[in-house]
């Protein structure tokens, strides 16, 4: 998949993005805009941050200079192994990026640079043992938990954070913002939808356990598929490259849950 095939979000999304027919929630796509508002500011807060440069960052992810620059606005929704690559090589969770939380932050943390600013230069290149492949790969050790965190431990159905990626994907957010390196979700593949290209198998750090609920999800790890329905479970080493897909004409609904998805301490 191009960098310029990649979906971009107006506030209008289309029937296969939105699930018009009756598959999402009421209200889930004005959720989704602020959601996808929200990754963006953050993956531009972090990118700065470290002071990458937009042409660096897209660099490393394998993806073009606009499409990296339209999601930092909320204007495009990545596809799922961009946005992986995404947060892989910033070293940001998925609670940092819904929530707009960091873990390393605190009361006396230096500011970060000026939403206006950007970089003088790209950063120097991370350790080879840190960094990624072609394909979105491994990040260094988890930072450590905050301490002190007070957040209600209970979601009610519905509430969970949502965003809208690429090619009509969706992911709520089953778990309240913590720091541990678990991405709980619940996830939606509109009809003709895909994690990433056939040709193109994502990979990360991480354990993936996944549950059908409804439809029929085709899951591709190395050079086997396996065609799932209702009722059915899989788990796999997410460091084997892998892809997720919808089959047939019914959106598939699943519970998914990403375990270390930032990688192990050395």
């Amino acid at each position: 998949m191009t960098a310029e095939s990649e979906a971009v979000s107006t506030g209008a999304q289309s029937p296969a993005a939105n699930g018009s027919g009756g598959e999402n929630p009421a209200g889930s796509v004005s959720a989704s805009s602020g959601a996808l508002d929200i990754v963006g500011s953050r993956v531009r807060e972090e990118r700065l941050r470290q002071r990458i440069g937009v042409r660096e960052l897209a660099r490393r992810v394998g993806v073009s200079a606009s499409l990296i620059s339209q999601v930092e606005l909320g204007k495009a929704s990545p596809s799922v192994g961009t946005l992986y690559a995404i947060v892989n090589e910033l070293g940001l969770s998925l609670d940092e990026l819904f929530f707009r939380q960091s873990h390393a932050a605190g009361p006396g943390a230096a500011p970060g640079p000026r939403a206006g600013d950007e970089p003088e230069a790209a950063a120097p290149a991370a350790p080879a043992a840190t960094r990624p492949t072609a394909d979105p790969g491994v990040t260094g050790a988890a930072p450590e938990p905050a301490r002190g965190w007070s957040v209600d431990p209970v979601v009610r159905r519905g509430a969970g954070q949502v965003i809208q990626l690429a090619t009509g994907v969706q992911w709520e957010r089953l778990a309240p913002p913590t720091p541990q390196d678990v991405d709980f979700l619940e996830v939606a593949y509109h009809p003709g939808s895909e994690s990433c290209p056939p040709d193109s198998l994502m990979r990360h750090s991480g354990h993936e356990y996944g549950h059908i609920i409804a439809g029929r999800m085709g899951v591709t790890i190395g050079f086997d598929t396996y065609e799932l329905g209702p009722g059915d479970s899989i788990a796999f080493d997410s460091t084997m490259p892998h892809r997720l897909f919808a089959i047939g004409q019914e959106t598939v609904a699943a519970i998914w849950v990403v375990v270390g998805r930032r990688g192990a301490a050395p």
